[in-house]
């Protein structure tokens, strides 16, 4: 069946992209994909799901796939060339792909089409780039890549709490915590977590803790990152989480804040690893009082514009949203620890709704300025 734009046809078609699975159909968090669709569907835009295989922009028409909610089943048909292609290739293996990397690369040099957020983030990179702005340099924690012990002891020393993160990590996977105590026998821990749950291991020396250290992270790369003391709630610390996306102006803007709460025995806040959703402006309100607590909503949204147009700025490419991990220390100081160009659904409803509005928003901005600078009407 084809389907063509009627009622739509003043509005850009969306392309959902990603790549197939094995079972004759699309790898992604497909709930999210259904959640775009319906709100497109209100908003009177047409999206459907590409995989990278079948977006081939020489053609006049792609095969797509749409979901019909009264049989909950995804049904596949030929649409029109999308106007926008809204990146959610969910794993950094499946992007790297060659067929992933030809689709975005044929977007990126399409006169028409526009894509944004083509690629995940590196979180070296991230530092890398606002390093080189002193609006935001402020903001980061002491980084630096993980190479040799002498470098890791120099760095532990410092600061006596380091977080060892994967370059290419996602939702928590991998992360680490070194430590260096009081403890006279066993001066330095390091705490590692998995899907079950945090395990420390005490070391006697410091080369020791590296030889440890060096069999978890294996052949990949890590950063390590200065640990910050945040501010807790009854002894459990937390963190904020930011999602920033553009508008219907083309302007970063601030979509909602969470709070996540980290586990009882959890090195981090991420849910998946045991920490839980909370009210930001509540916690800080407990740990602060109210009027600093208002205080530091703002001053964290004004920390994630500026960061989110320097890491546009670093990656050369239009983004269209980003999620941020951001920190508030005991003394009321903002921390940035880290960026995603694929955000996670946030639990939130009321950022929810307004995210996934934001996305056809900043479609439309799209559309109207290639529209301007082409000459279209």
């Amino acid at each position: 069946m084809d389907i063509h734009l009627h009622d739509v046809s003043h509005k850009p078609v969306l392309a959902i992209l990603t790549v197939d699975d094995d079972n004759g159909l699309f790898r992604g968090n497909r709930n999210n994909f259904i959640d775009l669709i319906k709100t497109g569907r209100d908003l009177g835009f047409l999206v459907y799901v590409a995989t990278c295989k079948e977006l081939k922009l020489n053609n006049k028409r792609i095969i797509g796939f749409t979901y019909n909610a009264e049989s909950k089943t995804w049904l596949q048909q030929l649409f029109p060339l999308p106007h926008v292609v809204y990146n959610r290739i969910p794993f950094r293996k499946d992007e790297l792909l060659p067929e992933s990397q030809r689709a975005i690369d044929s977007c990126l040099r399409h006169p028409n089409i526009r894509i944004f957020n083509p690629a995940f983030f590196n979180k070296w990179h991230l530092f890398e780039w606002l390093k080189k702005s002193k609006s935001t340099r402020k903001y980061i924690p002491a980084t630096r890549k993980l190479t040799t012990a002498a470098e890791f002891g120099k760095l532990l020393k410092q600061h006596t709490v380091l977080y060892l993160k994967p370059e290419r990590g996602k939702a928590g996977v991998g992360i680490m915590r070194a430590k260096q105590t009081t403890n006279k026998e066993h001066p330095f821990r390091l705490t590692v977590q998995d899907e079950k749950g945090s395990h420390t291991y005490r070391f006697t020396t410091l080369s020791k803790l590296w030889s440890k250290l060096s069999r978890f992270t294996g052949d990949e790369d890590y950063i390590a990152q200065q640990g910050i003391q945040l501010a807790s709630v009854s002894q459990r610390p937390f963190d904020l989480r930011l999602l920033v996306q553009k508008n219907y102006k083309g302007q970063w803007d601030v979509t909602g804040i969470g709070a996540r709460v980290a586990g009882v025995l959890s090195i981090t806040t991420h849910v998946p690893r045991g920490g839980s959703i909370d009210d930001p402006e509540k916690l800080l309100t407990v740990s602060f009082g109210s009027e600093i607590a208002k205080k530091l909503m703002v001053k964290a949204k004004h920390a994630a514009h500026l960061i989110a147009r320097q890491v546009e700025k670093g990656a050369g490419h239009s983004l269209g949203e980003m999620s941020m991990d951001m920190g508030v220390d005991e003394k009321g100081n903002i921390w940035f620890f880290e960026a995603n160009a694929k955000p996670m659904k946030f639990d939130e409803p009321h950022i929810r709704k307004k995210s996934l509005e934001r996305i056809f928003q900043y479609s439309m901005h799209l559309s109207k300025h290639w529209q301007v600078k082409s000459g279209g009407g």
